[in-house]
């Protein structure tokens, strides 16, 4: 027997895997379809005040407009979605990369969208790309709007997200963990004999990559007993080079005996070198500074830079595996797995004083 007092949208969700329609929102509202489609177009046929019903509706149920279902007799789009925090970032693009590549000869597309690191603009995204019915989507990192979560739980599509592991994943991860990876930075730079840790990373905890690679660094150097860490925030995400060589001055004004700083990214660390440069300051000989990343810039700097490389091509060739797996089973977004990605540390000269 139904429970009336049961929530309706429980009564809705069937699984998770299962496309909510337009029906099953008008019969959450009380009105016909028609009367949903109506609203979505403003049609002046339908009240304000049951326009609102509807819209509250669907924000509460994760519903998105499908802008394919009069065009597209297949129900196919023939394109999958992939958003990434930057498109400047050579990490990232190689992401991308993997992701093409992986899709070659499948009848597939990429399109790619970019959120500048915000999860608004990453919500606004989602129902964008869920309105043109992706066959699937990769989502960089694991923290999302409640509503984005409710609307990839609903969207019928295998969703993927990289990067990182998140506590609770949407349906399948390929990733690794970035604290445990700045632990393995710091115990490694140990091991040589470094004690007197610095770290620079941004100012909020919207880059929740950048957030967890300080937690690493932090509970690794106090594991360690050379702690507390000495962490300076300097710069909203992604910090830049220029950020890195500012926020390198003002870690050694209020510690001026760090022995080696360790930065989110290899671009604050590139930064930071070269600020390090013109003070006249010897990298490593004074201080010694390590990113994160392996960019390219990494291997050609002077020093070249001693990093994490994360193998930022096979998280996207690996992404767009997992998700051709998922379409090419049963089609829907079923079972949860993670692939874990490996990582290692690349050592080179802006942490080998013996070269120095």
């Amino acid at each position: 027997m139904k429970n009336e007092d049961e929530p309706k949208d429980k009564r809705l969700k069937g699984g998770d895997a299962q496309k909510l329609t337009m029906a099953e929102v008008a019969k959450y509202v009380g009105v016909s379809a028609m009367t949903v489609s109506r609203a979505f177009r403003q049609d002046a046929s339908v009240s304000e005040e049951t326009r609102k019903r509807i819209m509250e509706a669907v924000d509460a149920l994760g519903y998105v407009l499908d802008l394919s279902a009069g065009s597209l007799s297949s129900r196919r789009s023939g394109f999958i979605a992939a958003l990434v925090p930057s498109i400047n970032n050579s990490n990232f693009s190689d992401t991308a990369r993997g992701i093409t590549d992986a899709l070659e000869n499948t009848g597939l597309q990429l399109l790619l969208g970019y959120t500048d690191y915000s999860a608004e603009k990453e919500e606004k995204l989602i129902e964008a790309m869920l309105r043109r019915r992706p066959e699937g989507i990769i989502l960089t990192g694991g923290s999302h709007t409640d509503r984005a979560r409710r609307m990839l739980d609903k969207a019928g599509i295998p969703v993927v997200e990289t990067w990182e592991l998140p506590e609770e994943p949407i349906n399948h991860v390929v990733g690794f963990s970035n604290s445990e990876a700045m632990s393995l930075l710091v115990r490694t730079l140990a091991g040589q004999g470094y004690r007197k840790f610095g770290y620079i990373g941004g100012t909020t905890a919207r880059d929740t990559r950048g957030s967890q690679r300080r937690s690493g660094f932090l509970k690794t150097v106090e594991e360690l007993g050379l702690g507390p860490g000495r962490a300076i925030s300097f710069g909203v995400p992604p910090i830049t080079m220029e950020q890195g060589g500012q926020a390198i001055v003002s870690l050694l004004e209020r510690w001026p005996d760090t022995e080696v700083v360790l930065c989110v990214s290899d671009l604050s660390a590139f930064g930071a070198i070269m600020e390090c440069k013109r003070r006249g300051m010897s990298v490593p000989g004074d201080i010694a500074i390590a990113g994160f990343g392996d960019y390219e810039i990494s291997s050609i700097c002077h020093p070249s830079i001693t990093t994490i490389n994360v193998d930022c091509y096979g998280i996207g060739r690996q992404a767009a595996a997992r998700l051709l797996d998922a379409l090419q089973g049963s089609g829907e977004a079923t079972g949860d797995e993670i692939t874990l990605t490996g990582y290692r540390v690349v050592l080179r000269g802006s942490t080998d004083r013996g070269a120095s």
